[in-house]
């Protein structure tokens, strides 16, 4: 069965995507147009690039996560270096060794930029803080004089996973100007407007991966000092957009994976975190299929009822 896919962000959170992935690979569903943010956007390109589930846990289970932190070097070795670094930076790292460990995944698949994958397959949401506003790549790059299909797909994840202050922002130039951008979970974590038609319809079903409870069910954050207070700050600005558009009607489509008790920044989990992490995940996604309206049970059902 051919659905559509929308992902939400949240760091390292996001190995419990991997696990609902492989859960509906087992039950038969193959997507057809799959968008995401942040970490989401990475299991999206991934699931584009035609990557099976278990492909894409060995390839997060084998890779040093460490690795993708990779300060500026300086010469002056002073520990206040680093937050000199973050001033005049804007991130603690580069973001560099990100974006090329995703081409080199990409590129064994013949994936470079987005003319490599059918138009309108795969749609990554960004923040760009120079004009305010949010972009979904590749489609809105044309306003900044730039050809959507010859922009490289790794750079245009490592954008969206541009978490502020943690990462550098990615800057690019266009005719436009220069332009700043951010992760995209500052503006819209998780996009399941990205594939509505105009009249609010849509061409095949839709699942979307969310990385929290419902929000009847979370409960209130402590904040009791300045690194609770920008945690707090960030997870309300960036879930306020996406909990305002989601209704009740668009709950039945939404897989909800409470993995709040992990860190979104904590490179360095073990194995046994990134294997329970993706364990939530499928158990959450096989509930979710028991009484989805569109599965291919309540399909069954549906005949055998008729019949």
């Amino acid at each position: 069965m051919f659905i559509d896919g929308v992902f939400a962000g949240g760091g390292l959170k996001g190995f419990a995507l991997v696990g609902a992935y492989q859960a509906l690979e087992e039950k038969g569903y193959r997507f057809k147009r799959v968008a995401g943010t942040s970490a989401g956007a990475i299991i999206a390109c991934f699931i584009a690039a035609g990557y099976t589930g278990n492909e894409i846990e060995e390839m997060m289970q084998d890779e040093d996560l460490q690795t993708l932190l990779d300060p500026r070097k300086t010469i002056l070795p002073f520990p206040f270096m680093k937050w000199l670094r973050l001033y005049w930076r804007m991130g603690l790292y580069q973001g560099q060794a990100l974006e090329d460990w995703l081409f080199e995944k990409l590129s064994v698949k013949g994936l470079y930029n987005f003319s490599d994958l059918p138009e309108g397959s795969l749609k990554i949401v960004a923040s760009d803080l120079t004009h305010g506003k949010m972009i979904v790549l590749p489609d809105d790059l044309i306003h900044y004089g730039i050809e959507p299909g010859m922009f490289p797909i790794a750079r245009a994840i490592r954008m969206s996973c541009t978490i502020p202050f943690f990462f550098e922002p990615v800057r690019f130039k266009a005719p436009t100007g220069e332009t700043i951008v951010v992760d995209g979970g500052v503006l819209s974590n998780f996009p399941m407007w990205i594939f509505d038609e105009e009249n609010g319809e849509r061409v095949r079903p839709l699942i979307g991966m969310k990385l929290s409870h419902r929000k009847e069910e979370m409960r209130g954050r402590e904040i009791g000092n300045a690194l609770n207070l920008f945690e707090g700050l960030f997870s309300t600005m960036k879930n306020a957009h996406d909990d305002r558009y989601i209704s009740r009607k668009d709950e039945k489509d939404i897989i909800f994976i409470p993995v709040e008790q992990y860190s979104a920044t904590q490179f360095a989990l073990e194995d046994e975190q990134k294997e329970e992490l993706m364990q939530i995940g499928r158990l959450k996604t096989i509930q979710f299929l028991q009484t989805w309206p569109y599965s291919i049970e309540e399909t069954h059902r549906r005949i055998q009822r008729i019949v």
